[in-house]
């Protein structure tokens, strides 16, 4: 009986536009979801990007500046005496 019924439906005309309707829908729906989940993810790459950039850089001026620090006391009188410190 079910089966009679499901061959009936499946046998129309506008069973098989509906079907493929509802075909059609679902594989936007997934486009549309697997579009949003790429986004997302793109969004998190680009904030680990900018929090690694910024880490970097305070890295790499704390190396600058100990580039430039003085060697020794003796350097550093000499600096505190020249003002330039």
């Amino acid at each position: 009986m079910i089966g009679d019924l499901l061959a009936a439906l499946v046998g129309s005309a506008w069973a098989r536009a509906a079907l493929r309707s509802a075909v059609t829908a679902f594989a936007i729906l997934l486009f549309l979801l697997t579009l949003r989940r790429s986004g997302e993810r793109a969004g998190r790459l680009a904030e680990q990007l900018e929090t690694m950039e910024k880490t970097h850089d305070a890295q790499r001026r704390m190396l600058e500046a100990a580039a430039r620090r003085p060697r020794n006391r003796d350097e550093l009188v000499d600096r505190l005496r020249d003002g330039r410190f």
